[in-house]
């Protein structure tokens, strides 16, 4: 399937994992009615995320949907800003009270916006795909930044984190990591 490439990306917070100060990646997707935010997660204040939303005209009501790359806090922590809106994970979309059993791989939530189910950091990993006029772009954990780490310590399955980075790789030309900033990938990219 081939993404539609009008969507907008920003990234709202650059991640870092220097402990025992660790903060995710967070994203802004807009693509027609949607408001998407990706892994709100820890940050040093909330208005590292509240801050940079503003900026761009969004408020907290407008997100639509949330999006978990997987449940480490790190990506989770700060979903309570956002209003009951669809939170979506590998499993399912979770709403109020509701759980909505449904698996992530192929999820379309706009023509410009794809979930795929990619285990390898953790074994319910999703990255989210977006078609921008510029790029296909991957919101993923598959990297913590540009440089892998190679050997991933949280992969329970290092031949899965592989084979996922190399689907991942072939899909797209921008990669934003769950800890540092994108990245364009190349031979060095680590698989």
């Amino acid at each position: 399937m081939t993404l539609a490439r009008t969507a907008r990306l920003d990234v709202l917070f650059t991640g870092y994992a220097r402990m025992p100060h660790v903060a995710g990646t967070c994203s802004l997707v807009r693509d027609g009615d949607r408001v998407v935010v990706v892994d709100p997660g820890m940050v040093p204040r909330r208005e590292d995320l509240l801050g940079p939303l503003g900026a761009l005209g969004v408020r907290p009501q407008d997100v639509t949907d949330v999006v978990l790359s997987h449940h480490h806090p790190d990506h989770t922590l700060n979903v309570a800003l956002f209003p009951v809106v669809p939170v979506h994970d590998v499993q399912a979309v979770y709403e109020g009270d509701v759980w909505t059993g449904r698996p992530a791989d192929g999820v379309l939530l706009t023509p410009s916006v794809q979930l795929l189910a990619t285990p390898g950091h953790t074994p319910q990993d999703v990255t989210t795909l977006v078609g921008t006029p510029d790029d296909v772009v991957a919101l993923t954990h598959l990297w913590w930044t540009d440089a892998g780490p190679e050997e991933d310590p949280y992969a329970p399955d290092r031949e899965v984190l592989r084979a996922q980075r190399e689907r991942v790789l072939g899909l797209v030309t921008l990669v934003v990591p769950g800890h540092g900033p994108a990245f364009r990938p190349s031979s060095s990219t680590p698989r």
